[in-house]
């Protein structure tokens, strides 16, 4: 524990928060009065916004990244983000950037040097060449600090700190997405040439005592990621949110249906309840894949449309 009170102020846990802007604690009424328009010029991009979550993107679509022959787009495992949640104090962040092996340390560096808080490191996939981490951050504080220190973390790295032209006409998903959506049991949306699912949890999650669900914006949700490979096939990736008794079964799920588990962690650090995130991979017939995905969602607390 004493490792993380010598963090800076920037970060404070419960009610009373020290902000090196706002300096002492600012009640929870005040909370809400984030000037998001700061936020965004500060960080260089417009949020999607859920409830009172502002999400923001930074996909690494400066990479070329294969796995297995499959060129995987950004939307698929390179989508970097980092999303914001009024609070006692400001607001709480938290966020996982895409880096590369080389970025990892002189980012980690500039967010302690921020007063970040490093939450885990790892990979998601297996085999990508070039191979990709995955940096979790946190932070609790003034909102407008908490952004400059992400933006000049991110600095560090070469993640593209301008908003990428999206591609005009949009990346078609040839894939038969309505059968997809009756398996899965939620509704899936097309973003970058990839379908993409996010399965919500039945039960509360907190995080310091704040409540993350049941926003999926805040990366506490199942997300399940399907980019067409031809000829009615697909890659997968994505990851389970699970608690510690369903970890296995859905372990035997996927790996019955021939689905691979390329990474099993932690995310963060006094999420309650305690969770543990699963990540996997296959290139198949996209609807036998939605099948076994299924049988993993069965395996656990989340809900269907």
């Amino acid at each position: 524990m004493a490792m993380r009170t010598a963090i800076p102020a920037l970060i404070g846990i419960g009610a009373c928060v020290l902000s090196p802007v706002s300096g002492p604690f600012i009640p929870a009424a005040h909370a809400q009065s984030v000037d998001w328009q700061r936020v965004d010029e500060t960080l260089g991009r417009k949020p999607a916004v859920s409830d009172d979550v502002h999400r923001y993107g930074f996909p690494r679509t400066d990479l070329a990244v294969t796995l297995d022959g499959v060129t995987i787009r950004p939307a698929l495992a390179l989508g970097g983000w980092v999303a914001f949640k009024p609070a006692h104090g400001g607001a709480m962040v938290m966020g996982d950037l895409v880096l590369l092996e080389t970025e990892i340390n002189p980012v980690m560096a500039k967010m302690i040097a921020s007063g970040l808080e490093i939450t885990a490191v790892h990979n998601h996939l297996l085999r990508a060449s070039p191979a990709t981490f995955y940096m979790h951050v946190a932070g609790h504080g003034d909102p407008v600090k908490l952004a400059s220190a992400i933006h000049d973390a991110l600095a560090e790295s070469k993640t593209p700190l301008t908003v990428p032209v999206a591609a005009n006409p949009p990346l078609a998903v040839d894939l038969d997405t309505a059968k997809l959506d009756q398996i899965i049991g939620v509704k899936g949306q097309a973003n970058g040439g990839v379908y993409q699912y996010n399965v919500k949890r039945r039960d509360p999650i907190t995080q310091d005592g704040m409540p993350l669900t049941p926003v999926g914006a805040m990366g506490v949700a199942i997300g399940i990621n399907f980019q067409p490979t031809g000829g009615g096939k697909a890659a997968i990736t994505g990851d389970f949110v699970l608690t510690s008794d369903e970890v296995n079964p859905v372990i035997v799920a996927l790996r019955t249906h021939g689905i691979e588990v390329t990474a099993l962690h932690s995310h963060m650090l006094d999420e309650q309840p305690r969770l543990f995130f699963m990540h996997f991979w296959a290139n198949d017939d996209a609807v036998k894949l939605a099948e076994g995905l299924r049988a993993a969602l069965d395996k656990t607390a989340s809900m269907k449309s």
